[in-house]
């Protein structure tokens, strides 16, 4: 997989969840976490492409690994408390469990390689 695809996609996924953010009224707390877990993956996908070693790339995408999870925790938050619906919460799940698969899948090669 292209290190660039991961990064397209973890891009287009921030300023998904940031247009989604923009439609929770009133709950400031939970868009403004959500916001930090979505944007954050991407943030540190960027930082593991200039990682200064292999443990430190490893890091970084592990990293993007956990803001994955946590932001599927907002998501399934959001969904449940009724402020977005299922079927936004659905496709956005959908966009982020494919982002974390591919952040399981790089960082397991990293690991292989640093073997």
């Amino acid at each position: 997989m292209s290190e660039n695809k991961l990064v397209d996609i973890s891009t287009d996924f921030a300023i998904q969840i940031l247009k989604l953010t923009e439609g929770i009224k009133g709950r400031y707390s939970l868009s403004n976490q959500l916001e930090q877990s979505g944007t954050s993956i991407g943030t540190n996908i960027r930082e593991a492409k200039y990682a200064h070693s292999r443990p430190d790339f490893i890091a970084k995408l592990q990293i993007a690994l956990k803001e994955c999870y946590e932001t599927e925790y907002w998501i399934e938050i959001a969904q449940k408390s009724g402020l977005i619906s299922d079927d936004v919460a659905k496709n956005i799940l959908y966009k982020c469990g494919s982002i974390r698969r591919m952040l399981i899948s790089s960082i397991n090669t990293a690991k292989e390689k640093a073997r």
